[in-house]
């Protein structure tokens, strides 16, 4: 019996959409991607609302419906931005509302190896030229977010694991 919501957080190209989509397959939760929702609630692509708006007027945006989103009486499973916890006293309030907060801990060669080519749809990796760029520039952004990350009360730590097995690492600690 899950007596919270499931969150899953960590930096972006972790994974934690596709793990959280099939762990909500697997044990019947609904999934609520934070990113997807704000996208969806503003009609804009993440990377739309950070260029018309910017960055604080989306994490704003990204604090007040986490906000809302963790008030929900259903027990869901949240996949955040990698940023989300970064921010206010986000990280505090996932906390507040959840014993079952994951960090998906992913090792800097494989995030660039993800990441590289899917770089466009991503704000703040798309001037990044190369991959020595852009692992330089993970290394340094994962170490001013560990700090939050690492306050999750697991770590799933991923060493280029498939889904199904990430999965069954999440269920044996809601279990």
């Amino acid at each position: 019996m899950i007596n919270s919501h499931v969150i899953l957080l960590g930096y972006m190209g972790c994974g934690k959409s596709t793990i959280a989509s099939k762990l909500s397959s697997i044990i019947d939760i609904p999934f609520i991607d934070l990113d997807k929702y704000i996208e969806k609630e503003y009609g804009m692509t993440i990377s739309e609302i950070f260029h018309s708006m910017g960055e604080i007027k989306f994490r704003n945006i990204e604090k007040n419906t986490l906000e809302k989103l963790l008030n929900q009486k259903e027990k869901t499973i949240f996949s955040l931005g990698g940023g989300t916890p970064c921010y206010y006293d986000n990280m505090k309030l996932i906390l507040n509302f959840s014993e079952n907060v994951f960090f998906i801990n992913t090792s800097i060669n494989v995030l660039v190896n993800r990441l590289f080519n899917e770089k466009e749809s991503r704000p703040i990796i798309k001037s990044i030229n190369n991959t020595n760029q852009l692992k330089e520039f993970i290394s340094k952004h994962l170490f001013e977010r560990i700090i939050f990350y690492n306050k999750s009360n697991h770590t799933i730590k991923d060493d280029d694991y498939s889904v199904d097995k990430i999965c069954n690492l999440i269920l044996k600690k809601l279990i």
